[in-house]
């Protein structure tokens, strides 16, 4: 039986970033993974998802061409099947890019194969077994879907397979309106098929602050037929299949499922191990360390259902390759949490959300603007969002936001940062900001913050030099 010092199962974002950290202390390691390379982003997820919205968005903009003096945007087509092709060709290159990176040590420490766990270090591979002092599990997710749903089966597409139509039948239902639901919808709707845009409760793209989930599907709405309170049932029909909601039926052609996605743990046989698990079968772990409560092992990305972004799933497998070659274990400060919807308008969060701040009763005041009326909407007739800037009653710190706005996902970034080096709306007020941006919107969200602050300042926001 092989022995290695650290094994990390799943070569996604996460294990290929744990096996880099590994990497720079020993040569005792192997990846294991069976299935598809090139990480779920580059395959199925985010780089593929922009490069449809990027055409739907270009297509879309031959509605605003005439008001600009442009003439013959009505003459404008769609070939659907040469976008599906453009989306594939960008999607393989990124896929190639993921893999060009693995080709220094894929021969000698990839394994192709399936693990299972025998005991706490012991993997069964079929053929052999390996032991292994550190495990690493990265093993991704997998799109949910209702057991109760899987007779109609042939009627889904599910995130994992969207990108490999060729076309799109002519009526679509999309199921969830959370991240992946509203980019696909509002992309599809614009490329001309019909959809209808399935959600339980009244929340779009994540966000908690009940002003702006109104004003978002007013205007959302306004472009895309949403509807609430779930799906109660499915039903063959002679064409298709009729979706039931509490109070509407509609056929339609095909379904897009985007509930979500959980976490890929079926078949390690995790009841062979220790290893403590939560309610939903999830091993317990710190999310400073990646450690698994009571082990040496770690777990990181979309498998602890934490955080299932890239950049958050990369971090976390830094931390747990970090901490599985080391003898002592340390924890590391997490970035500002960022979620980024990007339908047009974008929809953001960063910080601490409106529910967060709510749920722990924290005093704090809102600093709004709305971006109809903004001068840089204007010029880019994309006068349509809104910002809610989070910011503590007395000391005036930024906590966070929530957006839909026009390139909303750079106000998310910009404030993300200095979140994370806790400035003030006073310090952050004091910086440069251009005319005309988008930007000018943040600076009167911040503005709205600081005349509801216990403390009023005089003085310019123009820093008195010393």
């Amino acid at each position: 039986m092989r022995t290695v010092e650290v094994a990390i199962i799943g070569a996604g974002s996460a294990g290929l970033t744990a096996r880099r950290e590994v990497a720079k202390e020993t040569d005792s390691y192997v990846v294991i993974d069976d299935g598809e390379l090139g990480t779920t982003c580059a395959r199925v997820g985010c780089m593929p998802s922009k490069v449809l919205i990027q055409i739907a968005n270009d297509f879309h903009r031959r509605s605003k061409l005439l008001e600009q003096g442009i003439s013959g945007g009505d003459d404008l087509r769609l070939n659907q099947k040469l976008a599906f092709e453009h989306v594939r060709k960008l999607r393989d290159r990124f896929v190639r890019g993921v893999k060009s990176g693995m080709e220094s040590w894929e021969k000698t420490h990839l394994i192709r194969k399936r693990a299972k766990f025998i005991d706490d270090h012991t993997l069964d591979l079929g053929d052999e077994k390996i032991y292994a002092n550190r495990v690493i599990i990265t093993t991704g997710s997998s799109p949910v879907i209702p057991e109760s749903w899987k007779e109609f089966q042939d009627f889904f597409i599910t995130t994992d397979h969207f990108f490999e139509q060729e076309e799109m039948p002519k009526r679509v239902a999309v199921i969830g309106l959370g991240v992946i639901g509203m980019e696909l919808g509002q992309a599809l709707n614009r490329l001309g098929v019909e959809i209808v845009a399935i959600g339980r409760g009244r929340a779009i793209g994540g966000v908690t602050d009940p002003d702006l989930q109104e004003y978002i599907i007013k205007k959302m709405s306004e472009e895309l037929n949403i509807v609430f309170g779930g799906v109660r049932k499915l039903e063959r029909s002679k064409n298709g299949v009729f979706v039931h909601t509490q109070d509407k039926v509609f056929e339609v052609d095909r379904i897009i499922l985007a509930m979500g996605r959980s976490p890929q743990l079926k078949g390690l046989q995790l009841e062979n191990t220790s290893i403590p698990l939560n309610d939903f079968g999830v091993p317990i772990y710190d999310n400073e360390t990646s450690m698994i409560q009571g082990t040496r092992h770690f777990i990181a990305g979309d498998v602890n259902s934490d955080r299932p972004i890239l950049h958050e799933a990369a971090d976390e497998g830094a931390i747990a390759g970090y901490n599985a070659v080391r003898t002592k274990v340390h924890s590391f400060q997490r970035r500002i949490p960022m979620g980024i919807t990007f339908c047009s308008p974008n929809i953001a969060f960063v910080g601490e959300t409106y529910k967060k701040l709510k749920d722990r009763s924290a005093d704090f005041v809102i600093g709004k603007v709305t971006f109809e009326g903004q001068g840089r909407s204007i010029v880019m007739l994309q006068e349509k969002g809104l910002l809610h800037v989070y910011v503590d009653h007395r000391s005036g710190k930024i906590l966070g936001a929530e957006m839909f706005g026009p390139s909303a996902e750079h106000i998310a970034h910009l404030l993300a940062w200095v979140i994370q080096f806790g400035k003030d709306v006073h310090e952050v007020l004091a910086l440069p900001f251009y005319h005309p941006v988008i930007e000018e919107g943040l600076r009167t969200a911040l503005r709205d913050a600081k005349n509801q602050l216990l403390e009023k300042r005089k003085g310019l926001e123009i820093p008195i030099k010393n």
